[in-house]
Parts: structure tokens; C-alpha cells; sequence
């Protein structure tokens, strides 16, 4: 009977972990779209529903009730979406770094949605604080280049970058853990 509760009680600290981890994926960047943009969205959507089922259908050569209905939800999806790309490209240029005003001037004014993808091939890796002096730091640089805080472990002999638990650099084959400070300030992430 205990073994039984000892299995729940795994189960249940595995659930608290994944509860307590940062979320990550599709809600936290649904997160970074600005208020605006939600706005503007469904009043573009809308607005499509008004230029084919009410303006459109004026028209003597209108197509029919069921293809402006079926138009009007296609373009007001797309037009919903290409807003709220806009909204996101503005805020996620801002955290990357990279100047909001030119990518999101960009995205809107290069056609058929290019300058968006443009964005999403040309953007800046995330930036991370630095646990030193709180400076935004790109991932990857070995050192704070404002408080000069070694961020990253290396090895000792070929100053390869090496992970947090390695044991023996992969590169030369040197102990790490000789070092006991060597992982001291270390970022992870």
C-alpha cells in the first residue's frame, strides 16, 4: 500500500515540475502580440465581412450570396492574421534588439507578406541578462561584454565552449572539474 502511494507521490511532484517550468511555444508568443494588434484584427475581419456582404453585393455583376460569404471570411482571416503578424514582429523586433519602427515598416510595406518573412529569416537571436550586472547579452557570448561575468563554462586548455555537466572537454579531453569556481556566475539556459 505505501509502494502505491510512493508511485502517486512521483506522479504528482513530475505534474508540479512541469507545471512550475516557464512556458514556452505557441501561448508565450501569442503573449508578445501587442493590445493593438488584437484590436485591429477582429475590426479587420469584420470590416471584410462589410466590403463583400454588404458593398460587393450592391453591385450588379456581384457573385453569388454564398461565395462573398465564403470571400469575405477568407480575406478577414487573412487580413486578422496579417495584423496580428504585424503586432508581433513590432514587439518581438523590440525584445530581440533589432529597431521596431524598420521591421515593422518592413513587414507592412513589402508585398504579399514578404517583409514578414524577411523578418523571420533576418532576426536576431534572443538576448539574456546578464547575472552580474543585468546588461542584455546574446546567447552564446562566453563573457558579459559590459562587466566582463563569464557566462558560459569553457575548457581550461582549448577554451572550447563545453555544457554545464561536462565532466572531460569534448574537444581535447581535459578535466573540467579540476576547476571547483569554473561553473561559478554561469548562465543556463
Amino acid at each position: 500500500m505505501g509502494n502505491d502511494r510512493d508511485n502517486g507521490d512521483e506522479k504528482a511532484d513530475k505534474v508540479m515540475q512541469v507545471k512550475n517550468q516557464t512556458p514556452t511555444g505557441l501561448s508565450t508568443e501569442l503573449k508578445i502580440i501587442p493590445q493593438w494588434a488584437w484590436v485591429l484584427a477582429p475590426i479587420g475581419f469584420i470590416g471584410m465581412q462589410f466590403v463583400f456582404n454588404v458593398a460587393v453585393a450592391r453591385q450588379a455583376d456581384a457573385p453569388p450570396a454564398w461565395a462573398r460569404v465564403l470571400l469575405g471570411l477568407l480575406t478577414g482571416i487573412v487580413l486578422g492574421t496579417f495584423l496580428l503578424f504585424i503586432g508581433y514582429v513590432n514587439r518581438d523586433s523590440k525584445r530581440r534588439g533589432m529597431s521596431p519602427v524598420l521591421w515593422t515598416c518592413v513587414a507592412v510595406l513589402i508585398p504579399n507578406a514578404l517583409g514578414i518573412i524577411l523578418y523571420f529569416v533576418l532576426r536576431q537571436p534572443l538576448r539574456s541578462a546578464c547575472p552580474q550586472c543585468g546588461n542584455a547579452v546574446q546567447i552564446g557570448f562566453n563573457f558579459c561584454p559590459q562587466c566582463n561575468c563569464k557566462l558560459s563554462p569553457n575548457c581550461p586548455q582549448c577554451q572550447h565552449a563545453v555544457g554545464v555537466n561536462d565532466v572531460y572537454c569534448p574537444y581535447c579531453g581535459t578535466s573540467i572539474r579540476s576547476q571547483p569556481a569554473a561553473n561559478s556566475g554561469v548562465l543556463r539556459g
